[in-house]
């Protein structure tokens, strides 16, 4: 099996198509043009101070309330670092980002994972949690199209969520690098903008809507918690890359952004039906909640099929995907994600064929 036979539902990124090229490319022109000592400088661990302004405005924050940094994931880093240590107690939702995982584990954090319904977390799970004597130092969430669930945080959870983070005094990490990325039903608006006492530190990125090559992510948080990490980040890099972030500053001041998102979120509206009405038409019994954004799937296989087997079957017959059990402390055995934002619709109905093949051979 060749590389280019190769169908990957695994990763979850835009593929080239529908990446703005020609924008960015002009943005990295306008870029060097307008600020060429800034960009080719050292700067500031808290970011090209232009997009960080930019990004301020967007959340309708002061300046000094955002961190701009190295892609998303090394701020969830920062703030990890910063809050969680050996013995601290973590709330995350089950299942949840498998590097979320990984990263708190190696924090020596005590992970308490708690049910992913079809509306986002189990708010009751969690009160029931915390009135048991748990004290977690923060919840990380991830309320829109969640990875690797697809699912989205409603209103009224979002509303409880604030309520315990105030009530049990813990941060809610609001984890939203998808929340641009809609193509179908109710926008939502995000915890830190119903934030009225401080509980909520907000991070998101660039990657899916721009394209992952730049790295650029960013937190928002109250100013004494950013100034905080910004003092530690000054001592592990000095500074953020520039270049890149002067790039997306250009890319986001001209509107290009917003056309960028426009495409993603109709490419990828278009895949996510795809990939619904074929995984129903090729795999009897399969159970999933198909997503109104985002980047992937979560199914559900029969019970008498195992993920780890359909891994394997699935593989030899060039396709990829991730286990379940790659999201969960426990459990998973029966279940797969499915990235869809790499897999063009001419792809799809293949790649579910393939992956239908795989499940009818471990079945026998």
């Amino acid at each position: 099996m060749t590389a280019e036979q190769l169908i990957s539902f695994a990763r979850g990124a835009p593929s080239l198509d529908i990446v703005d090229v020609e924008g960015l490319k002009a943005a990295a022109v306008r870029a060097f043009d307008a600020d060429p000592g800034g960009i080719t400088a050292y700067g500031t661990s808290v970011g090209y101070p232009p997009l960080r302004k930019w990004i301020a405005d967007k959340h309708g924050v002061s300046v000094n309330q955002v961190l701009v940094t190295n892609g998303s994931l090394q701020a969830d880093a920062f703030l990890f670092d910063y809050l969680v240590g050996p013995g601290d107690a973590v709330v995350v939702e089950r299942p949840t980002y498998d590097r979320t995982l990984l990263n708190l584990r190696k924090r020596g954090g005590e992970i308490h994972a708690v049910t992913l319904q079809e509306d986002g977390i189990d708010t009751d799970e969690l009160r029931k949690l915390l009135e048991s004597g748990v004290r977690p130092k923060l919840a990380h969430i991830i309320p829109n199209y969640q990875n690797p669930a697809g699912v989205t945080l409603s209103m009224a959870k979002r509303e409880a969520l604030l309520e315990l983070a105030t009530e049990h005094e813990f941060t809610i990490f609001e984890d939203d690098p998808y929340v641009d990325i809609r193509f179908r039903g109710e926008a939502h608006p995000s915890m830190l903008s119903l934030d009225e006492t401080g509980v909520v530190v907000h991070a998101s990125s660039f990657t899916k809507t721009v394209c992952p090559g730049v790295r650029v992510g960013y937190l928002v948080g109250p100013a004494p918690l950013i100034g905080d990490i910004a003092k530690r980040a000054t001592n592990l890099y000095i500074s953020p890359g520039m270049v890149a972030q002067a790039i997306v500053h250009q890319f986001c001041a001209s509107g290009d952004i917003d056309r960028s998102v426009e495409t993603v979120r109709a490419a990828l509206g278009e895949r996510a039906r795809v990939l619904a009405t074929a995984l129903r038409e090729h795999i009897p019994g399969v159970r999933f909640t198909e997503p109104d954004g985002g980047y992937f799937l979560w199914i559900e296989l029969p019970d008498d099929v195992l993920a780890d087997d359909v891994f394997t079957a699935a593989a030899e017959r060039g396709v990829a995907v991730v286990k379940g059990s790659d999201f969960l402390l426990e459990g998973g055995e029966h279940a797969l994600r499915l990235a869809y934002s790499a897999v063009t619709v001419d792809q799809i109905e293949e790649g579910v064929r393939r992956l239908a093949a795989a499940v009818q051979a471990v079945r026998g």
